[in-house]
């Protein structure tokens, strides 16, 4: 069954495509493929980082696209009203689905894209074809959820506790509170790497687990963990 997703530019759209995302890392399966191309040549701009998973996902698959690194062909997804130039992005016009076929399969988790909204898409998606510019080799994008002792631990400065962890390669980003349950929160931050110079496992056990940051912190999880780009391009 295709998976129809529209006017992601919209709040609405973002908070579905976000929920959507929660619990994937891709549009479809396990890898980047042109299901993913087709939704991301729909946004006319970057998301806010306040959607954190849809943030996540749209900076790992920009990175890829500029790198012309993604080849697999996915599993089918139409994106509803959206006309991406086949010249420019021969990619996204193969991942989308004809709009006459199977529209009694497709789930319509959207709502409908305006004409400038179609266009602006358009014009981003060339730009980015177009794009010569230099990628950093091995960087990587990690979402971690960083949970406190109890319900009585100060979540402020559990925040500050771990953005006050300063490496070489080490660059936070975006954060939220999310409800466990019985009064308690955890901290789910997205967080950006330099491979050859960050180990996640040693960021968590030798500072995140470790005095004086786990005077709020009892554990941290890693929930996402994405390749942004494996080599440099002048």
């Amino acid at each position: 069954m295709a998976v129809a997703f529209a006017n992601v530019n919209s709040e609405a759209g973002l908070k579905k495509l976000d929920e959507y995302l929660l619990t994937r890392s891709y549009i479809t399966g396990y890898q980047a493929s042109k299901d993913d191309l087709a939704v991301y040549s729909s946004f006319s701009a970057a998301p806010s980082s306040k959607y954190i998973n849809v943030s996540r996902w749209f900076s790992h698959i920009d990175a890829l696209v500029r790198l012309s690194g993604i080849t697999a062909e996915g599993q089918g997804v139409k994106v509803e009203s959206s006309a991406v130039p086949s010249a420019s992005t021969p990619d996204v016009a193969d991942a989308t689905a004809p709009a006459d076929d199977d529209d009694d399969d497709d789930v319509d988790l959207f709502g409908e894209e305006t004409e400038e909204e179609k266009k602006a898409a358009e014009e981003r998606a060339a730009a980015v074809k177009a794009s010569g510019k230099k990628k950093e080799s091995g960087k990587s994008s990690v979402l971690l959820d960083v949970k406190p002792w109890d319900d009585e631990t100060d979540m402020a400065k559990l925040e500050e506790a771990v953005r006050s962890v300063k490496m070489e390669g080490l660059l936070w980003g975006a954060s939220k509170l999310v409800p466990v349950g019985y009064g308690i929160k955890k901290l789910q931050i997205m967080l950006t790497i330099v491979d050859d110079l960050v180990s996640v496992d040693t960021l968590i056990e030798e500072h995140l687990c470790e005095e004086p940051v786990n005077e709020y912190v009892q554990s941290c999880d890693i929930v996402a963990f994405n390749k942004i780009c494996k080599c440099s391009i002048t």
